[in-house]
């Protein structure tokens, strides 16, 4: 039987373009729409609609990034500066193994992840976040996933399920 348990999904990122290009003394891209979103509709395959990576050939089995919120911990920031899509508490992604697949239900039903590789840290970091967050990060950047159904993820208490390690 799957162990189960709830974690919280603490927030929600989907944007259409990739604000950190260029040189980070230059400061990010600025989105052309608000990133924070309390649902997102993933599509297995394919990513999270409407993601800079949705359907994107080279990403198409690292669509969908997570990263846990206590990584960022140390640093009074928003959560979405990471550019994760998912942030997660209580769930410790770096932890993962390649191929392990998960469940999240936040309400609208299980959807399962499959893990594909780290989500590294970038030199951004360190102008977005705080000086040294990039060193600090290596190792706790999060993941990259295919998700593996369609479905809807919500910000809130969801209940997460090891499917296989």
């Amino acid at each position: 039987m799957a162990a189960r348990r709830e974690v919280e999904i603490v927030a929600l990122h989907v944007s259409p373009v990739h604000a950190y290009e260029g040189r980070p003394s230059d400061g990010p891209r600025p989105d052309p729409e608000p990133v924070s979103r309390d649902e997102v509709v993933v599509r297995a395959g394919l990513g999270i609609v409407g993601d800079r990576y949705f359907n994107h050939p080279a990403h198409r089995n690292a669509a969908v990034t997570f990263i846990t919120a206590e990584s960022l911990a140390p640093w009074p920031v928003d959560p979405l500066v990471a550019r994760r899509n998912v942030v997660v508490r209580e769930f410790d992604v770096d932890s993962l193994a390649r191929g392990t697949v998960f469940r999240l239900d936040s309400g609208d039903g299980p959807v399962r992840f499959e893990v594909h590789r780290p989500a590294s840290p970038c030199a951004w970091m360190d102008t977005v976040i705080a000086p040294g967050a990039f060193k600090a990060l290596r190792g706790k950047g999060g993941i990259r996933c295919v998700p593996l159904d369609d479905g809807v993820l919500r910000s809130g208490t969801a209940e997460l399920t090891m499917v296989s390690t």
